[in-house]
């Protein structure tokens, strides 16, 4: 069970992908750089909140590493994951954004020792994000999607169909592999029917904010549909929407940010 966020908790934001780091830091004019373990951690200030920026890497122990660092050199008190993922469940379309309620790692699988997806000694597949603290980041991201103009400008709603775009809760899964083809969704779809979407990093995050007992919350722009057309117009979507969504959304949910009800 995790603990609530003090009013003045310094809080972590992991991104995905450069351009929404830039993005972020931007917000910040007091952000000063620190390198530990190979990577940037930013430190300054947004809407008044200490904040400490960086970005993941890629696949689940760079993110496991990032976290780790966050926590133990930054004492950040919650961490906030924003970056893109693939849509598998029906109706999760591409700029679309899912706020994950809890995460699974697809690949994981050490039966017969232990049940399918399960992680070893720890007797349980799925872990939970921080509850209040999500309720506030999904009534951002719904705050922003009802007016997707704004935060991306007309020629990006109509370059990618964005008319209606819809936030998603639920479970997001992980893995350290690029699910980029028709099969490979389809598969997931049938063993876990209940994942809203797939990308390659959340469920490290999740576990390691787990084991320090620390909130974790997540979101991701859908990018794609996991299929054979992943990989269309990845790069030009990660700069003219999900970047935008990102720094939007986490506006909102900072400005908005208050202590969760115990």
């Amino acid at each position: 069970m995790t603990l609530p966020l003090p009013a003045t908790g310094r809080i972590g934001i992991i991104a995905a992908m450069r351009d929404e780091l830039s993005a972020v830091l931007d917000r910040m004019p007091d952000e000063h750089k620190t390198r530990v373990a190979g990577r940037s951690f930013w430190r300054g200030h947004w809407h008044g909140r200490e904040v400490v920026a960086v970005l993941s890497r890629i696949g689940k122990v760079a993110a496991a590493t990032t976290a780790t660092a966050l926590i133990e050199r930054f004492q950040v008190e919650a961490i906030v994951f924003t970056g893109v993922a693939g849509g598998l469940a029906e109706g999760v379309n591409v700029g679309d954004v899912v706020v994950a309620r809890s995460f699974l790692q697809h690949d994981m699988n050490a039966s017969p020792l232990f049940a399918q997806h399960e992680v070893p000694l720890y007797g349980r597949a799925r872990f939970d994000t921080e509850a209040g603290m999500s309720d506030s980041l999904a009534a951002a991201a719904r705050q922003v999607l009802a007016d997707p103009q704004a935060a991306l400008g007309a020629a990006a709603v109509t370059e990618f169909g964005l008319q209606a775009p819809r936030v998603h809760e639920g479970l997001i899964l992980s893995g350290d592999r690029f699910v980029a083809t028709s099969a490979e969704s389809e598969a997931l779809r049938q063993r876990l029917p209940d994942g809203l979407a797939v990308e390659m990093e959340g469920a490290a995050v999740a576990q390691v904010c787990h084991d320090y007992d620390l909130p974790f919350v997540a979101m991701r722009t859908i990018s794609d549909r996991a299929d054979d057309a992943a990989h269309t117009d990845f790069t030009r979507f990660v700069e003219q929407v999900a970047s935008h969504y990102s720094v939007a959304m986490l506006d909102a949910w900072l400005e908005g940010l208050t202590r969760p009800a115990s």
